[in-house]
């Protein structure tokens, strides 16, 4: 018997959402797979999980940068609309890194990619990276790369 993608996840929470009437839900869902389409057609193949992640982990930053700017402008309500599709988004999220295993990824890439010091951050971000996919934020990794390289 076939695993189920996330693909195939999120098709069938579409279908999920529409029967239980969820309207947050399932415009969220609705967002994500025309994300997912555009994506796809961007890069003219069919998407690996990774690449499903990268959608789903831009999506994410993107409404947590909207709730943000929401409340700083005073529509608290809006706001909480873009935090309510955060938790729809990141359900379909792995399990986020703690603190010991970021570090510990970094400094195997840091082995891997046999760098000492600030100026090659780039080549570890290239080996870490794709071990991440989705687990951590891109901007906490290059902080623990630049702090394991002092």
């Amino acid at each position: 018997m076939q695993k189920m993608g996330l693909q195939d996840d999120i098709t069938a929470a579409v279908k999920d959402a529409m029967r239980k009437h969820e309207k947050l839900r399932l415009g969220v869902l609705r967002m994500l797979t025309s994300e997912i389409k555009n994506r796809r057609i961007e890069k003219m193949a069919e998407l690996e999980e990774a690449d499903i992640l990268q959608v789903i982990t831009r999506m994410v930053k993107q409404r947590h940068d909207s709730a943000d700017q929401f409340a700083k402008g005073g529509r608290q309500e809006l706001a909480d609309r873009e935090l309510s599709e955060i938790e729809v988004l990141q359900a379909y999220l792995p399990q986020a890194l703690s603190e010991e295993e970021l570090e510990s990824l970094v400094k195997e890439a840091l082995v891997e990619a046999q760098v000492t010091s600030k100026k090659d951050m780039g080549k570890v971000m290239k080996v870490v990276m794709p071990k991440i996919a989705g687990r951590a934020d891109g901007k906490a990794v290059n902080q623990m790369v630049a702090r394991l390289l002092v």
